[in-house]
């Protein structure tokens, strides 16, 4: 049984952005753009569970039929939309069709979503690389379906930075909290990145990142570093050692010469509802704001008040 006692709050930037209405289809400079979102894991910290993690309840929306659950993925998809991308595919494993189930074909969000299979469960880059026939020569918004964060307005800010540095990758970068899990970025006085290191177990680098956006550049650098590994699997049944993070594969990119952005955002935070004990936070609060059950103080804002929605 999860332990509830060891709750920290939600972040309230996080539960405030939520909050905000989405305007579909903004016009802004997101209509060259796809949005990938990776759904090719197992959702071990979290399973058994009933459906895939992207589709678990967290939140409530008001339709025309009522009020109804809100799930995980939804959240990305309309952070997506706000930018006003509108093409998205979701790369997901064979047996992960309840996704596409729910979904659909994404008319009922203002998005035309697509859906490809995973190939082979060696990382983020080879799932990420199964697109690679799609969208090769667009720009690319990439972003987590179990993250949530904030501020609302992340990508729209991505691809404008990415459109006046003329990077090859930008990547939003949050202040890291203590015992937070992710890849950990180093950068200079112009914003350049000058390192990533995933998950590292102790490092004084204090910005973590949570999305990001690239040209075409980085996909067709992307779709080179995996093809070796593919070709060895197709031809001999050779499988890589571990699995490969994204983060390594940008990092190589650095290396290689090409020019990766960092965009700070101060205030930014990002909660991982894959993991179990953020799920039940989220969970948590959200139901008690529907039923009117009073708030626990462990899920309330910095100064003790009931977050706004």
């Amino acid at each position: 049984m999860t332990d509830l006692s060891n709750f920290q709050p939600i972040p309230d930037a996080i539960l405030r952005s939520l909050a905000q209405p989405i305007a579909p289809n903004s016009p802004t400079s997101g209509a060259d753009v796809i949005g990938l979102i990776p759904a090719g894991g197992r959702a071990t910290r979290l399973s058994p569970l009933p459906m895939s993690k992207e589709l678990y309840p967290i939140g409530f929306q008001h339709l025309p039929e009522g009020l109804r659950p809100k799930v995980v993925g939804q959240y990305l998809l309309e952070r997506m939309r706000s930018a006003g991308i509108r093409k998205l595919f979701w790369i997901v494993r064979s047996d992960k069709w309840d996704i596409p189930a729910y979904f659909g074909n994404g008319s009922q969000l203002g998005l035309d979503l697509g859906y490809l299979i995973l190939g082979v469960p060696f990382g983020v880059p080879y799932t990420l690389d199964q697109a690679y026939p799609f969208v090769s020569q667009a720009r690319i918004a990439l972003g987590f379906p179990d993250i949530l964060f904030s501020p609302p307005e992340m990508f729209q800010q991505l691809l404008s930075h990415q459109t006046k540095t003329g990077a090859d990758v930008v990547l939003a970068l949050v202040p890291a909290k203590a015992g937070q899990v992710g890849g950990r970025v180093g950068f200079d006085a112009i914003g350049r990145v000058q390192q990533i290191l995933e998950k590292p177990e102790q490092t004084d680098l204090a910005h973590i990142w949570c999305a990001a956006v690239w040209a075409p550049s980085f996909t067709q650098f992307l779709h080179e570093q995996v093809a070796p590994v593919l070709c060895a699997y197709a031809s001999t049944g050779a499988m890589p050692e571990r699995e490969l993070p994204i983060g390594d594969v940008i990092q190589r990119a650095i290396a290689a010469g090409l020019h990766v952005q960092a965009m700070p955002f101060p205030d930014g935070e990002f909660l991982d509802v894959g993991i179990a004990e953020n799920l039940a936070q989220a969970v948590q609060y959200f139901a008690a704001q529907v039923s009117g059950v009073e708030v626990a103080a462990e899920v309330l804002g910095k100064e003790g008040q009931p977050f706004q929605f």
